[in-house]
């Protein structure tokens, strides 16, 4: 790809990510319609945690790529995008400050949610940065070691999509957690198709993600294993807590079965992992799409 300018402001939409903002997005959108669907909804604690959400996404972003980038890992040959420090288009250390400028900003939406729902909220923002640094900084960064699959869907799923409807409601319930589940496999696909493809990188690297601890082909397996849980959420959530129909959960896991063969088909067609980068825009189209369903499922 043609690389912008040094410095310019498209380098930082190149450090930002912004096809990976969806991860940020959909679990919003599901706790703020399962508090609209309870009849306690939140204009302002919406917006706000919308914004602290695709803020603390951002932060970790730029955090990887700061940290990938000084460690080695990330280089100027790497098969997916080209990253700002491993390719100098932009200085680690104001890639650094733009990753606590973000989670600075954050914290300011979080400031904002603490008047609207109390102290809660500033411990679920404050884990959720933590972790956002601690993917790829620290003594012992998660994705090093195996755990960014995991922390992932904790955090850009349940706690994302239950914190949305707590700061609606000021209380947590079993529903909200469970239909983080969705946006938080989908969310694992996107981290465990990135590993795929810099399987052998990170290796070199010592990067041991699960792709390159475990190969390939286990890789493969884990990407379909979670978009089939992500297709049945609707139906798990319908039939634990009858909401929603369980009609409607079936349409809804239906669709998702259908992308989701559709998805491995065309995995299983790519001659090289650079090709790879094709099909992230895919996982976030489905995400988005069937969290916007599920969304008005519950409204309707």
């Amino acid at each position: 790809m043609n690389l912008p300018a040094p410095g310019s402001w498209r380098c930082w939409l190149l450090a930002a990510r912004p096809k990976t903002l969806f991860a940020a997005i959909a679990p919003v959108m599901i706790g703020s319609a399962m508090a609209a669907a309870d009849g306690v909804v939140s204009l302002p604690a919406g917006v706000a945690a919308l914004f602290g959400a695709l803020l603390i996404q951002i932060g970790t972003n730029l955090a990887n790529d700061y940290w990938d980038g000084i460690k080695g890992t990330d280089t100027a040959d790497r098969l997916g995008p080209p990253r700002t420090v491993a390719t100098g288009l932009l200085p680690a250390k104001t890639v650094l400050v733009g990753t606590f400028i973000a989670f600075g900003l954050a914290s300011i939406a979080g400031l904002v949610l603490l008047y609207f729902v109390g102290w809660p909220v500033l411990l679920i923002g404050g884990v959720s940065i933590a972790c956002g640094l601690a993917y790829t900084a620290g003594p012992l960064p998660l994705a090093y070691v195996g755990l960014g699959d995991l922390f992932t869907f904790i955090f850009f799923g349940l706690v994302a999509t239950a914190g949305t409807y707590f700061v609606h409601t000021g209380k947590f319930g079993l529903p909200s957690l469970l239909a983080g589940a969705m946006p938080g496999f989908y969310s694992v696909v996107l981290i465990a198709l990135n590993n795929l493809r810099d399987m052998d990188g990170d290796r070199k690297a010592g990067k041991w993600t699960l792709a390159a601890r475990f190969g390939g082909s286990f890789a493969r397996t884990e990407i379909y294993f979670c978009m089939v849980l992500a297709a049945l959420t609707p139906v798990f959530l319908a039939f634990l807590t009858n909401r929603p129909s369980v009609g409607v959960a079936s349409a809804l896991t239906i669709l998702g079965l259908w992308e989701t063969t559709r998805f491995a088909r065309a995995l299983s067609k790519l001659e090289n992992t650079s090709e790879i980068n094709t099909l992230f825009p895919r996982v976030g189209a489905i995400s988005l799409l069937m969290a916007a369903l599920l969304s008005v499922a519950h409204l309707c």
